[in-house]
């Protein structure tokens, strides 16, 4: 069964195990994982799923779409042009069996 690791920002890690097809932001929102809001409900419309995707997943990552780019230039914390991602576009499965995501400080501007 597919894992994802959420790590806060002060370090705390938080290991929620997933079926495959399942987003990054979905099992975030379903498990009540602090730090991702998913306002518009995964459709890469809100960039209030914002997570930074730890360097030794990345090349498992489907493709990033011109949407999610878009989104990406809307973040409320500081956006890194490597490891930033929506977590709505992260899909578990086969390539994606496992991801450790670090979480944005925060998802909305106060």
């Amino acid at each position: 069964m597919p894992s994802i690791t959420y790590v806060h920002p002060n370090g705390d890690e938080q290991v929620i195990e997933v079926v495959p097809g399942t987003s990054v932001m979905r099992a975030a929102v379903t498990n009540g994982v602090d730090g991702i809001v998913g306002e518009c409900g995964g459709q890469a419309m809100c960039a209030t799923c914002h997570v930074y995707v730890r360097d030794e997943f990345l090349a498992a990552l489907a493709p990033m779409n011109d949407d999610e780019e878009e989104m990406l230039e809307e973040t409320a914390a500081p956006r890194d042009e490597e490891r930033s991602r929506l977590g709505c576009q992260l899909k578990m499965g086969s390539r994606l069996e496992s991801i450790v995501v670090d979480l944005p400080s925060m998802q909305v501007e106060e």
